[in-house]
């Protein structure tokens, strides 16, 4: 099999049946739009849904075959870890993918420009002392890959991507594409993806960077007033379908098919995550009553904002995130507990620190 060739961008859409794509632009366009209402209700959103965030680097990276929970990464971040080490590796993979994210975020919202090294960088930050770290991280790759059957032959392999000489040049039309505002931002992301993980930059990390690439992009075309969007749940629960409809564009060029998948995931997932920040939110409001009540401080807000963060934790985390003294933090967190706001998942023992757990916000991330 013979590396392939990239369409060049912009395509040729010509012929496109865009009465159909109309339609699931439309949808997709207002589920986005109802998700974005939510977001600007929010005080601070980045805080709110740090635990979906957390759920979103788990999802995505089970799509690459990487298998951890979030009563793991969560328990692991509070320093229970599991005796598995290749269960520890997984978790890691999945903080890394957490900050990847938030270093993306952070390069944009400073007002930096979205170019290939700002890629290069999130892949770089992704692959970090893990599993393809030893492959060149935050390098455009230099050397031919295939994909097939694990250590297949290349004649043997399902795909091909690009040859290596070739490569920057694809990219710089894919940067300069993502730049054209000619094209409805909703399809020129789901372009963008797909030309991304066809061009197969670099030697691992592509199908998650990619995919961080995707709430940034809907954030840069100003479809997101903040960069917090996740549709991993979406193509994890498709994973099948995903895959397929990328081959279709590889194949046979149907980028009709693979875009009309793209803005069915957008749509449904809008929905989804419209509804959970919802609850989230109506989450935050029931408890701003009883914890600002029971702290009775000048605290009680960034209490309750640092609950919001993490819905395990260390007791001395919660005390330094909240700027409470030793003395503060232990009243709260035994008020707390009587309240049954919060429940012990790990005694203190000698110079570990007490674990607790936010019941309410645990169950409504995790259902």
């Amino acid at each position: 099999m013979d590396p392939y060739i990239p369409d060049r961008l912009p395509l040729d859409t010509s012929n496109w049946n865009w009465e159909s794509l109309a339609l699931k632009v439309s949808a997709a366009s207002a589920s986005l739009a109802y998700y974005n209402g939510i977001l600007q209700s929010m005080v601070n959103p980045t805080i709110f849904l740090s635990p979906l965030e957390t759920k979103e680097a788990i999802l995505s990276s089970h799509i690459e075959g990487t298998i951890t929970t979030l009563d793991e990464v969560l328990k692991y971040e509070a320093d229970i870890k599991p005796d598995n080490e290749s269960r520890q590796m997984d978790i890691i993979e999945v903080l890394n993918y957490r900050q990847a994210t938030h270093y993306a975020k952070e390069w944009l919202q400073r007002g930096l420009p979205f170019t290939l090294p700002f890629v290069n960088s999130i892949q770089k930050e992704l692959i970090s002392g893990v599993r393809g770290k030893d492959k060149n991280p935050g390098k455009v790759r230099r050397e031919q890959v295939w994909i097939g059957p694990k250590n297949c032959e290349i004649e043997a392999a399902t795909y091909v991507p690009p040859e290596p000489l070739s490569l920057h040049r694809y990219l710089a039309n894919l940067f300069e594409f993502i730049e054209s505002d000619a094209i409805e931002p909703l399809i020129q992301t789901a372009i963008f993806h797909a030309q991304f993980e066809i061009i197969h930059p670099y030697m691992d990390g592509n199908g998650r960077t990619g995919r961080i690439l995707i709430p940034l992009l809907l954030w840069h075309k100003n479809r997101l007033t903040t960069p917090l969007f996740y549709l991993s749940e979406y193509l994890d629960d498709n994973r099948d379908e995903y895959v397929e409809n990328l081959r279709f564009v590889s194949q046979n060029k149907d980028w009709q098919r693979w875009i009309r998948f793209f803005l069915e995931a957008i749509d449904v997932q809008a929905k989804r995550n419209a509804e959970k920040a919802s609850q989230v939110l109506a989450l935050y409001e029931e408890m701003k009553d009883r914890v600002t009540r029971i702290s009775n401080s000048p605290y009680g807000i960034k209490v309750l904002d640092t609950l919001f963060r993490m819905p395990i934790f260390r007791s001395t985390d919660f005390g330094k995130l909240a700027e409470l003294n030793a003395q503060t933090m232990h009243r709260m967190i035994t008020r707390f507990k009587q309240e049954k706001i919060l429940f012990t998942l790990k005694e203190p023992s000698g110079r570990s620190p007490e674990i607790l757990l936010f019941t309410k916000l645990y169950d409504l991330i995790n259902s």
